[in-house]
């Protein structure tokens, strides 16, 4: 299993909000297993830790590797329901968005961009050329690794990208008919 303090693997950081049931909650399985920590107030995210979050106006790039390796990630579990107001409070000047990726949880399968915080940090890591921790993260749930063979071709593609231009062109060509704006 991933270690949360390797030297080679980032930290990952869950901020729990628990407003999900906590009986299918993939944080608190990350939490339980010991491979994330646990954040329970804002004021708690490691400052330069990049923060996930589906409405920041950065892509996740390959190029933020060396700032999540040495600062961390962090996936905000919190119900989708209420994403947009608790994403508008601005959690951290560090925010980046997943190029679009398809979950494979059973709550929101092949829902654009609706992704557990499980699938959020496994889909990071990916793009930032941690493949192994990835994979590794993804089997703490039987579903879990059907995650990475849902979105193999956006993954690899994403994960060779040199900048957002080229991401959010990738997005356009993979998802056509889901790919929006961050204005919408």
């Amino acid at each position: 299993m991933l270690l949360v303090s390797t030297v080679s693997s980032p930290r990952l950081y869950v901020y729990m909000m628990g407003q999900d049931d906590p009986k299918k909650c993939s944080a608190n399985r990350l939490v339980k297993l010991r491979l994330a920590i646990p954040l329970y107030r804002r004021s708690q995210i490691p400052r330069g830790a990049l923060v996930l979050d589906p409405y920041a106006g950065k892509l996740l790039t390959p190029s933020d590797r060396e700032k999540v390796l040495r600062y961390g990630i962090v996936a905000v579990d919190c119900s989708w329901r209420k994403a947009e107001t608790v994403f508008s409070k601005h959690l951290s000047r560090n925010g980046r968005r997943l190029p679009l990726l398809l979950p494979a949880n059973p709550i929101n399968y092949a829902r654009g961009g609706m992704l557990s915080s499980l699938e959020a940090l496994s889909g990071a890591l990916y793009i930032l050329g941690l493949k192994e921790e990835a994979k590794e993260l993804l089997k703490c749930f039987k579903w879990a690794p059907n995650f990475l063979e849902l979105n193999r071709e956006p993954l690899d593609a994403y994960a060779s990208a040199t900048n957002e231009e080229e991401l959010a062109r990738l997005m356009e060509e993979f998802f056509p008919r889901l790919h929006t704006t961050p204005d919408g």
